[in-house]
């Protein structure tokens, strides 16, 4: 190695101290690029929601829905168990049995995790529709109506749907006609945490 006064030295820690430059220009860049995007809202495709987040999320706790065939529907939150709520008017006939048969498959594309999947019917379903053993048919309600926002927009489309979490927080809501997929996609992130 040349001495510090060697000629062949100053190129050298030049050279050095060029690329301990380049290394702090890159990193401070990388961190300020990322404050910048984190800041500014965008994210990441796929860490997306398809469906709405509701803010705030409706509040489904305080009021225990009943079922059809009677008894009480409890939120249990200690068996983690997500919900798909669908809400319809009673006049949805073509439409319903169409979303009840997105819901099926959706339902089966969980495999092991559909047992932490319940499908929450509200009313009386109509002729024709896909039922499995997820499916749990609610008595119609003023509490439950009033913590789902915008249940009464719907029609030849289809009805909204809604995702309720574990605790009995209304989370997310799908306009009418939206694509089952989208559902599946964002049902299958949530089933991961635990």
């Amino acid at each position: 190695m040349p001495a510090p006064d060697h000629p062949d030295f100053v190129p050298t820690r030049r050279r050095n101290r060029t690329m301990l430059v380049a290394i702090v220009v890159i990193f401070i860049g990388s961190v300020l690029a990322a404050g910048a995007l984190r800041f500014s809202g965008w994210r990441p495709a796929g860490m997306k929601n398809h469906g709405e987040l509701l803010q705030p999320p409706g509040d489904l706790r305080g009021s225990a829905p009943i079922l059809v065939d009677g008894g009480e529907y409890a939120w249990n939150p200690v068996d983690r168990t997500w919900r798909i709520l669908v809400a319809p008017p009673a006049s949805c006939t073509d439409a319903c049995v169409t979303l009840s048969r997105d819901l099926d498959t959706v339902w089966r594309l969980f495999g092991r995790e559909a047992d932490h999947v319940h499908v929450l019917w509200v009313g009386t379903p109509p002729e024709g529709v896909e039922r499995n053993r997820a499916w749990r048919v609610l008595q119609p309600s003023q509490q439950l109506s009033a913590a789902l926002p915008g249940v009464d927009v719907g029609g030849a489309d289809g009805v909204p749907v809604y995702v309720v979490d574990p605790n009995g927080f209304v989370i997310l809501r799908y306009a009418p006609g939206f694509d089952a997929g989208h559902l599946r996609q964002d049902m299958a992130r949530l089933l991961k945490l635990k």
